[in-house]
């Protein structure tokens, strides 16, 4: 075994044994399915389109001082988040977006995978986002990132 594959193994262990031990104290079922519906929910608030609807969404899943950010837009509290999704329909109208990871969560951070799909079922563009729960579970902050990781230089 080289240096590096030892190293890997060594990691993956060490990993391995924090990260069980970590989600049998910090998250049971009852944590994760509740944090998985406010996932699936913070993305219906992106893809309804009727503004009543979505005011209902985004009082269930979102802080009422809640913050997003991405690479393009920057916007706070409820109406900021509607007004965002608003204009996703509008620019993207009948685009989907749709979990492609499970949610991966700690302590009050969590991430998870997506993608924005045409009606056709093409990609437009996908990321990750990392959000942060308020204290009713509710997120308080998404920070989003278009496409696959830069690779190492």
């Amino acid at each position: 075994m080289n240096r590096r594959d030892n190293r890997v193994r060594m990691t993956s262990e060490v990993m391995g044994t924090v990260t069980s031990r970590a989600h049998s104290r910090g998250m049971n079922d009852t944590q994760s399915a509740a944090r998985l519906e406010t996932v699936d929910t913070y993305l219906a608030i992106l893809n309804e389109p009727d503004a009543q609807k979505r005011a209902a969404l985004i009082e269930r899943a979102w802080a009422p001082d809640g913050r997003y950010v991405d690479p393009m837009y920057a916007v706070e509290g409820r109406d900021g988040l509607s007004a965002l999704a608003a204009g996703v329909h509008a620019k993207y109208p009948g685009h989907r977006f749709r979990r492609v990871s499970g949610v991966d969560a700690h302590h009050d951070v969590l991430r998870f995978a997506w993608e924005l799909a045409a009606p056709d079922g093409s990609v437009l563009v996908g990321g990750i986002d990392v959000g942060e729960l308020d204290a009713s579970g509710r997120l308080r902050r998404i920070t989003g990132f278009f496409g696959a990781l830069p690779e190492k230089r």
